[in-house]
């Protein structure tokens, strides 16, 4: 059986010859270094405030990250992207459209930021443009591979989408040949026609 001591400072100052139990353990920790009073609550806030400061650094350097970070929105432009007070860089697609009918068959360019060129509705096509643009998210990806689509047929229309936005190249081509399909060219209207009956 083996028996503890109630004391350990007096058990260590028993071994070690130490007239007191002060000169044998100091709050310092080192053998035969002098006793100072305070040292050990000095220490303990000195501690205490460097995690405080420590934690404020951290609350602010969260609060500077850009509001655009927290609303999914793309990030600012930059200073390198300015010339002057206009953009190097301006959202520009040319939208081409087949077999959706004499009215809506053509090319068309759009420019956005501002709004322009021969599309027929510019401001409505940057609009839903602007709307479905998300940080992280391709604004014109294709339907994912496997997705389970419902077998409808929405007519021969086809387009075809090449140009920048958002600072990103874009190729994508469209058609109306299932649910899936339907739906990618519906969430897109008015920058691809609406054929909605």
């Amino acid at each position: 059986m083996v028996q503890l001591s109630s004391s350990p400072a007096s058990s260590s100052s028993s071994s070690a010859g130490c007239s007191s139990p002060s000169e044998c353990s100091p709050p310092s920790g080192r053998p035969g270094s002098p006793q100072r009073s305070g040292a050990g609550p000095r220490r303990v806030l000195r501690r205490v405030l460097l995690g405080a400061s420590a934690c404020v650094a951290a609350l602010t350097a969260a609060a500077a990250l850009p509001a655009a970070a927290a609303t999914g929105a793309p990030p600012p432009v930059r200073d390198e992207d300015r010339v002057g007070d206009h953009l190097t860089v301006t959202d520009h697609l040319t939208v081409t459209v087949r077999h959706a009918g004499a009215a809506h068959d053509g090319t068309y360019e759009l420019y956005c930021h501002p709004e322009g060129g021969t599309h027929p509705d510019a401001r409505g096509a940057c609009a839903v443009l602007a709307r479905s643009t998300r940080w992280g998210h391709d604004t014109f990806a294709p339907v994912p591979q496997g997705s389970a689509c419902t077998m409808q047929y929405g007519g021969p229309a086809t387009a075809h989408v090449t140009g920048t936005w958002a600072g990103r190249p874009v190729d994508a081509t469209y058609d109306r040949r299932n649910g899936c399909e339907i739906g990618r060219w519906n969430a897109l209207v008015p920058l691809l026609p609406d054929l909605r009956s």
